[in-house]
Parts: C-alpha cells; structure tokens; sequence
C-alpha cells in the first residue's frame, strides 16, 4: 500500500515553490504594473503629458483583463502559455497567467496611489518649470511611496491568493498540497496545515508592509 501521507520535505518544497512564483510574478507584475499604472495617471484627460489616445487603449485593455477572473485566466490563456514556457504546467506554466493576472492589479493600484498625490504639489512643480518626468520623478512618486509600499503589500498577499488556485494545473507550492492532499486524497492534516502556512504569509506581509508605510510616512 502507498503511503500517501504528506512529509516534512514536501511542506519545505511547496513553501519555496510560493515563494518562488510569488517573487517573480511580482517582480515582473511591478514592473510592467507601475509603468502603465504612470501612463494611465498621465494621460489621461487633465494629465501632465495628456494623451488621450493612449488613456482610451490603456483603460479598457486593463480593465477586461482585471475582470476575468484569474481561475479562468489559468485555463484560456493555456495556448499563449505553452508558446511562452513550452507547458502548460507547472511552476513556470503558473507565472505567466500569475503575470497577466497581477499586472493590471498593479496597474490601478499605482493609479490610485499617484491620483491620491495633492494636486497642489504639481501644480508647485510645474510653476518651478519641472518637465512632466521631474514631476512624476521628483515629486509624485516620493510623495505617493507610502501609499505605493501598501499597494504592492495588497498586490502581494493577492498573488499568494492567487498561486494557491495555480495548483490546479500542478503548478506546485503550497496551492498544490492543498489540491492533492487536502482535496484529493482527504488529508486533514495536509489541508489544515496549508491554510495556516498562507494565514502566517499573509500576516507576515501585511505587518512588514504596515511597517514600511509608516516608517516611510513618518520621513
């Protein structure tokens, strides 16, 4: 008979495989994230640089990528990720889709954070004769980076989220135990624990993030 209880070492693996997908999609989803997040706040109408040619292909393409759902992103984008990866499983088939899914999320948090940013500091900017990258550089983003460091603490715990429903394609991490030890095989053990491992990396998060905004808020 089998043994299919769940070890020590595979708990170890499926903590390193979240953080691992975690890390990159995030990384990756930031980048692509923060600079549309700055074209959308720029561009649009009133925007330092207004374009509004670039603000109405931007806003809908971000917003009907933000409204599927990311289970069903998962499946239908399958096709796209075995061009990009080779596979549709696994923990590299899991960060493309983790990717697309973040990216927009990022992108409106930025926004939301920046548009928060007093008008009054621009405004101060462009009377000094800033050009619209000084303003963003020199005195939107340092006065929005407080905000920013939640948006990206949100963005975290989200993509946590996330890769736990990436273990329905095998994508591994601490999703995967769930699926195949609490789901599938009726491991209480194995379920329980998973739940209490994501709890303690969301509060982990959520506290080193609340941390930084104040420490930031307070310089």
């Amino acid at each position: 008979m089998l043994d299919t209880s769940i070890t020590l070492d595979q708990f170890i693996q499926a903590i390193i495989d979240t953080l691992y997908m975690v890390g990159m999609s995030l990384l990756v989803g930031t980048v692509i994230g923060s600079i549309l997040g700055i074209l959308i706040v720029v561009t649009r109408p009133g925007g330092v640089i207004e374009t509004k040619w670039i603000y109405a292909i931007l806003n809908p393409i971000i917003n009907i990528v933000r409204s599927v759902p990311f289970i069903i992103l998962l499946v239908a984008i399958i096709p796209f990720t075995r061009i990009i990866v080779g596979t549709s499983i696994g923990i590299g088939a899991a960060i493309v889709p983790l990717i697309i899914f973040i990216s927009p999320f990022i992108t409106r948090l930025v926004e939301n954070s920046l548009l928060e940013v007093n008008p009054g500091i621009i405004e101060a900017a462009e009377a000094m004769g800033a050009t619209p990258i000084q303003i963003i550089w020199y005195f939107v983003l340092p006065e929005a980076f407080s905000s920013l460091i939640l948006s990206l603490t949100t963005a975290t715990i989200s993509l946590i989220g996330a890769t736990a429903m990436a273990g329905t394609i095998g994508a591994g991490g601490v999703g995967d135990l769930a699926i195949v030890y609490g789901y599938q095989r009726y491991d209480t053990f194995a379920m329980v624990s998973t739940v209490i491992i994501l709890i303690i990396f969301v509060q982990v998060i959520q506290s080193v993030g609340n941390t930084l905004a104040r420490l930031i808020r307070r310089n």
